[in-house]
């Protein structure tokens, strides 16, 4: 019996990128639409949820349409309408859940809500075709720092979460206060090639009671308790050595927890997800680790690293292989937990 193919139109909107993608069987991604709103944020030094939300809105059918354009297939070819449903800005969310929802209801095409979270984490198929569960997944964004346990498609176990600032605040917040502006994590990652990552020692945070926990909060006051010493006693700030040596305290512990967990849970695959991922640093630290450790390491490309629908296309396939459809009851869900399902 031969299987039918199927393909997912995904939508994106949780932050600031609208995003459209047409994805087929789950890993062949037939086209890919970011519309990025990063230029109309770095003004006010970070996103603006009403701008933000506005901005999706007149956006968001173009998107669409040029994501079926681009893929050569009309919308009544599609199995099913899948929209990241949460953790986001509530705004930004509801305008992509209520264009899945209309798409649904007009064309009777069923719909699928998909986490955020488990889309970056799903990225990691796109390129891997060969990457299957179980394996463990670090999730490094601005708003998230996790460690997954991925037991299955849509099956997860958090090991680790943040206790404080996700990685990518950390990265937004220390590059606002060394002068290099927003957003944060691609600016830190350029100036720190041209540093020392040894010059000024940053503490490394362990969290006492939870060993795969992260804290950021003692390492960004670190840094500007370090920078207000220096301009106290008018010593000079070396901008790039300041960027090196924090981008490196950030990665140290990354890289120990996750080394860790990799060997308590017995996985012998690793994989990084979401925007801090493309970070060139961490990816470096990363590959060298699991490299003399034997373990296999999976990354998605820059592009599937940023907030972007064809991860989101991905996760929902699997969901959908599992006979998960949603009703127009769906709604936006701010604050949704990794593993969590409405």
């Amino acid at each position: 019996m031969e299987h039918k193919d199927i393909f997912i139109l995904a939508v994106e909107s949780s932050c600031d990128e609208t995003a459209a993608s047409v994805v087929k069987n789950g890993r062949d991604v037939l086209s890919n639409v970011i519309y990025s709103q990063i230029s109309l944020h770095t003004e006010y030094g970070g996103v603006v949820p009403e701008i933000a939300s506005r901005k999706h809105i007149e956006k968001i059918n173009q998107v669409i349409e040029q994501a079926l354009r681009d893929a050569e297939m009309r919308l009544n070819e599609m199995s099913a309408i899948a929209v990241t449903y949460g953790p986001g800005l509530v705004g930004a969310l509801l305008v992509g859940v209520s264009a899945a929802k209309a798409i649904s209801f007009a064309s009777g095409i069923p719909l699928i809500g998909v986490h955020h979270i488990e889309g970056h984490i799903s990225a990691n198929f796109i390129e891997n075709k060969d990457l299957e569960p179980p394996f463990v997944c670090l999730v490094v964004s601005g708003g998230h720092s996790h460690l997954v346990v991925v037991k299955d498609y849509g099956v997860y176990e958090i090991i680790g979460k943040t206790r404080d600032d996700a990685a990518g605040e950390a990265f937004d917040k220390v590059a606002r206060a060394i002068g290099l502006g927003y957003p944060g994590g691609p600016k830190i990652d350029k100036v720190s090639k041209e540093g020392n990552p040894d010059a000024i020692h940053f503490p490394r945070a362990k969290v006492a009671d939870a060993q795969y926990d992260f804290s950021f909060s003692g390492l960004k006051s670190a840094v500007l308790n370090y920078l207000n010493s220096c301009q106290m006693k008018g010593e000079e700030i070396v901008t790039a050595d300041v960027a090196a040596s924090f981008q490196k305290a950030v990665i140290d512990v990354l890289v120990d927890h996750s080394m860790d967990a990799v060997e308590k849970y017995g996985c012998r695959k690793f994989a990084i997800a979401g925007g801090v991922a493309s970070n060139t640093g961490l990816r470096e630290a990363f590959r060298k680790v699991c490299g003399e450790k034997g373990i296999a390491f999976y990354h998605p490309s820059p592009v599937y690293c940023t907030d972007n629908a064809a991860m989101i296309g991905t996760a929902a396939y699997y969901e959908y292989q599992k006979g998960v459809r949603h009703g127009f009851d769906l709604n936006a869900v701010p604050n949704l937990k990794l593993g969590e399902r409405v």
